[in-house]
């Protein structure tokens, strides 16, 4: 899966929130208690990290993460010098959590639709899933939404960006939960969070997380050609061919299931050859991932096997929005010549229309470089 918690902005609200109306103010909002803890749990998290210098001049940093900060302060350069990234106090710090995820999002659905429940927020907008510092805080969330007949999911998050509102206080940085991904994971996260902080419109969770999936892989793919070892480049081709594989079969399964709730009406009768085809198709699915598997002849990834065995609606639903339209961004990025800052100008123009207007330009944009 992609190794990015996008948007999980639910943070960035509260503390403007705080900057607008105060902390009294903020005490008599709805949703109180979810506004705090993201609060609570963003601060903790600034408060964890160190400017990376001081973890360099530090004699008790291990060697292997002495190296890999060197390598992410390599990467941040790149991202300015070579696709026109925010230059900002983002990912100059390091954080050592002592966990395996930042947060936690919890998505939802009904039982015969992809369609994924929204919450809403005063600054961010609407997205399509709910953030957690305390997972035991996600699974109380997923168990409510299960008592409404929903599908949930719920899913470690290793970074999210707070669009660079906060780079007065030291930006978001760089953490544990990422830190050793591989050079090319670690250069497309980077890359991406950082454009989240470029470019961002509201209620169009998609369009956002697409944009940034495009800069992310074409950014690591440009670094690694640039700066990258011979064994970083070999390592993230194997990587980019699985995933291909990974997302066709989701790819092929989504719309599978989008066929069977559409097809058969709504009437009560009907759901049950809709549950049976479903169950039929996610048995497929889950075979054909098996065998899948088994031709790349390693040891699978762990964090696509723990997807596929909890895959539903929900998370069928949640992937949609990271590949959405990554071929329309990827076709925009061909035709601007792949100049970084001509592709975000043109970006910025599809931001300025109604969302519908938006996709529309988006796909019409896709439909021209396939029939070039």
């Amino acid at each position: 899966m992609e190794k990015t918690g996008g948007l999980e902005r639910y943070c960035a609200d509260v503390l403007r929130l705080i900057l607008l109306c105060g902390v009294l103010a903020l005490s008599a909002c709805a949703d109180t208690r979810y506004y705090l803890q993201s609060v609570s749990g963003h601060l903790a998290v600034m408060q964890a990290a160190r400017p990376v210098t001081a973890w360099l001049d530090d004699e008790q940093t291990p060697p292997q993460l002495r190296a890999r900060l060197l390598l992410a302060q390599r990467i941040r350069q790149f991202a300015v010098s070579d696709l026109a990234l925010p230059d900002n106090a983002s990912y100059h710090r390091y954080a050592d959590l002592q966990r395996r995820a930042v947060v936690w999002n919890v998505v939802a659905a009904p039982a015969l639709s992809l369609t994924l429940k929204q919450w809403c927020y005063p600054v961010a907008g609407c997205v399509d899933y709910r953030g957690y510092f305390d997972e035991a805080d996600a699974w109380a969330t997923a168990a409510a939404l299960r008592t409404q007949g929903l599908e949930v999911g719920v899913y470690g998050v290793p970074a999210y960006s707070t669009l660079g509102w906060l780079n007065w206080a030291g930006g978001d940085p760089l953490l544990n939960t990422f830190i050793q991904y591989p050079e090319g994971e670690l250069a497309g996260l980077i890359f991406h969070e950082l454009a989240h902080q470029l470019l961002y419109v509201k209620d169009d969770t998609a369009f956002n997380e697409s944009f940034a999936t495009v800069v992310g892989r074409q950014g690591a793919e440009r670094w690694l050609s640039a700066q990258g070892s011979p064994q970083a480049r070999q390592a993230y081709a194997v990587h980019v061919g699985r995933r291909i594989q990974f997302r066709t079969l989701i790819t092929h399964t989504r719309g599978e299931l989008a066929r069977i709730y559409q097809e058969n009406g709504t009437l009560a009768h009907d759901e049950y050859a809709q549950i049976a085809m479903k169950k039929i198709a996610m048995k497929d699915f889950r075979s054909a991932y098996a065998q899948l598997i088994s031709g790349w002849g390693l040891v699978p990834n762990k964090e696509w096997s723990e997807w596929v065995l909890q895959a539903n609606n929900a998370t069928f639903g949640a992937l949609q929005l990271y590949d959405e339209l990554v071929p329309q961004f990827e076709a925009l990025l061909a035709h601007e010549g792949g100049d970084w800052p001509r592709f975000y100008a043109a970006v910025r123009s599809l931001m300025r229309l109604p969302k519908e207007e938006r996709h529309h330009a988006l796909h019409a944009i896709g439909r021209k470089a396939l029939s070039e």
